[in-house]
């Protein structure tokens, strides 16, 4: 079938985007018996958005299983919610997204989709955490496959250029391929293309000159074409356009799409100083799965937005091997000059910080006694001199996968209109509307959530819209 013959079939959904949360709504939908298109930007070997990239997602459970150990009750995962977002989310929406959660890896393997036994060691997220067989890529083979199956048409590289919205009512699209437009009419939308992490220029409006030296660690597919279209038609917007899921990773990653690989874990073993050779946050605040998240943000509000993780050789082994070796040099000054510090104040607030360490038994799998006193910012715990050489480094600046700026939803994952109403026949599902659940802050694998469970909704939603009566 040729992309001319797919584009002039008759569709009960269009969908936008080609990632986890799109494939969600189009499987549901399929197997509620409509017909779907799936419109990706990306071209087939970059299919997926940034669940391209993933590796696991957050799903609480009662007792532990052959995936994950342990119980992660619905109240400690909101309780972990809260704490990384100051209470900044949508509490319905939330508890909806903690409570289904639950349902998840049945639904994910009944679709294909493998999980692998939880791991344990660096990673310390076997417990709440359940890790997809082959990573990203082998769940977006698998959602594809099934998609497939159930007769989901999906066209590549295309992008939706307009949407023919009145008073609420999504009545068509113009989809642009290969410059050639082509109108599509269907009975519902869901869109599910992502946030504009991508689009620089619409970073920069926010951001000023910083937004020049982020780097963007998941897909450059995401531009923020389809959230503009909707924002300009009367869509209710939510989330800070600030906010984001920014991670500290590698400073010498690719501008675009590093993914996972290019993430530090080696911040809480250590310091973390700026350009200026400074410590600017508490780098033991609390266990890195749970503050990796803020790192990026601390890193884009530096001078120049670059830091450097400082470690030694009592830590080099504790984190999870990063993709780009360490710098290393036996001596501070030494490993300074390979970073363009100045050695001398390198060397003074490294100084600092081991007489602020007090004594303790470290142990980085617990809240450890080890912290400092007397520094500025403190160091909360697995806070241990750094004495032992070789000493190791790595360059830091804030590598973003998704920001929260958004369109508003309902618990139906009906898009809000300006004037409060829902749309009866649009839908949104993954980090479009993530924003509604994640005001700021980031915990690992809940993006994942986010989009598997509303893009199931939306995709039941807009299955049933379109027996509604025009």
């Amino acid at each position: 079938m040729t992309d001319s013959d797919i584009f002039n079939q008759p569709y009960d959904i269009l969908i936008a985007g080609g990632g986890n949360a799109a494939l969600c709504a189009a499987i549901t939908a399929a197997r509620a018996g409509a017909s779907v298109l799936v419109v990706e930007a990306a071209p087939k070997a970059m299919r997926g958005g940034n669940s391209r990239h993933t590796r696991n997602m957050r799903v609480a459970h009662d007792a532990g299983n052959d995936i994950l150990t342990g119980p992660y009750p619905v109240d400690e995962y909101w309780d972990d919610l809260l704490r990384v977002t100051g209470g900044q989310t949508d509490e319905q929406l939330a508890r909806l997204t903690l409570d289904r959660s639950k349902e998840l890896w049945d639904w994910h393997q009944q679709q294909g989709v493998r999980f692998q036994p939880s791991l344990s060691g660096t990673l310390s997220l076997g417990r709440t955490n359940a890790f997809f067989l082959g990573g990203g890529k082998a769940l977006l083979n698998a959602l594809y496959l099934t998609a497939a199956a159930l007769g989901v048409q999906v066209i590549y590289e295309a992008k939706v250029t307009d949407l023919n919205i009145t008073e609420g009512v999504f009545h068509s699209a113009q989809v642009q391929k290969e410059g050639e437009v082509f109108p599509i009419t269907a009975a519902s939308f869901v869109a599910a293309a992502g946030g504009f992490e991508a689009n620089i220029e619409w970073l920069s409006e926010y951001w000023g000159e910083a937004a020049q030296n982020f780097l963007i660690r998941g897909t450059p597919y995401n531009r923020g074409e389809v959230l503009r279209l909707l924002l300009n038609k009367q869509v209710q917007a939510i989330g800070d356009p600030k906010q984001c899921h920014a991670v500290a990773i590698d400073g010498r990653a690719p501008k675009f799409d590093g993914g996972i690989v290019t993430r530090l874990d080696c911040v809480p073993f250590g310091i973390v100083v700026n350009k200026h050779a400074e410590r600017f946050y508490d780098e033991g605040e609390d266990f890195w799965p749970k503050r990796y998240a803020i790192w990026g943000r601390l890193v884009a509000m530096q001078p120049e937005q670059v830091a450097y993780a400082i470690i030694d050789a009592r830590s080099v082994d504790l984190f999870m091997p990063s993709v780009y070796p360490p710098e290393q040099a036996n001596t501070i000054e030494e490993l300074a000059k390979k970073f363009t510090l100045d050695p001398q104040r390198l060397r003074t607030t490294v100084e600092a910080f081991n007489a602020a360490c007090r004594p303790g038994t470290f142990d980085h799998t617990v809240h450890d006694e080890c912290h400092t006193e007397g520094a500025t910012p403190p160091k909360s715990h697995w806070a241990r001199p750094i004495i032992t050489p070789p000493f190791y480094g790595y360059p830091l600046r804030p590598g973003i996968t998704f920001t929260y700026l958004g369109v508003k939803i309902d618990a139906e994952a009906r898009i809000i209109m300006h004037d409060n109403k829902p749309s009866p026949n649009m839908f949104a599902a993954g980090e479009i509307m993530a924003g509604n659940v994640l005001g700021k802050g980031y915990l690992a694998g809940i993006g994942m959530t986010i989009g598997s469970i509303f893009g199931r909704i939306a995709g039941q939603g807009a299955a049933q819209a379109k027996h509604r009566p025009e």
